[in-house]
């Protein structure tokens, strides 16, 4: 079981929601996280875990507080001059996932360029349904969609998120390619310390 993630525009305020892309809302012991040379690492999206308690009948993950995930994704979004990590494990300091149970006092966090735009995609509405383990597009739990010839890599691993190819964004991920960030099966169901980051492709 997995549950897929459907994404649409919206003019919707989105804050304190389940969005994605935009800023991400979080608790002021937790900071946006930084790359290895110090730069922001790309806000991929926010999760309310209450919003997917009714998909995750197994527990697997916790049902309340929010998951926020980041990774440096800008080279993938056209920008060629921006670190690229290639197929395979990323480094450490390239992605992050962060957690907080309580969710009841959240903080903007801000992006803006020189000429005052938001350095950020616009945020999207999102909603779930349940579909396959290895199902393509974006999807929570499960396992990766590319599994030929990366059995090995998944063992004792599952699928936290993945990321699909997207035409409206430009996020291409080399040749036909997915993310996934991973959670070893055997971890406590509030931890995401011993989270990791693979680049699939064809």
């Amino acid at each position: 079981m997995a549950i897929k993630i459907n994404i649409q525009p919206t003019t919707e305020d989105l804050t304190g929601q389940s969005h994605w892309w935009g800023f991400p809302d979080l608790p002021e012991a937790l900071e946006w996280p930084c790359s290895n040379d110090g730069e922001l690492l790309t806000f991929i999206c926010q999760i309310r875990l209450e919003d997917i308690a009714g998909y995750d009948s197994a527990g697997i993950l916790p049902h309340k507080g929010m998951l926020w995930f980041f990774a440096e994704l800008d080279y993938f979004l056209g920008d060629l001059d921006a670190p690229c990590e290639g197929t395979g494990d990323w480094s450490p300091g390239t992605f992050k996932v962060l957690y907080s149970e309580d969710c009841t006092d959240l903080c903007t966090h801000e992006y803006f360029r020189e000429d005052g735009e938001p350095a950020v995609l616009t945020a999207e509405k999102i909603g779930f349904e349940t579909v396959a383990e290895t199902e393509f597009g974006f999807k929570l739990l499960g396992m990766p969609a590319m599994t030929e010839g990366y059995e090995n890599e998944n063992e004792g691993l599952f699928s936290l998120l993945q990321l699909d190819e997207e035409d409206r964004w430009g996020l291409r991920f080399f040749d036909c390619g997915t993310i996934n960030f991973m959670l070893p099966t055997d971890r406590q169901q509030h931890d995401f310390s011993e989270a990791s980051l693979c680049l699939h492709s064809s």
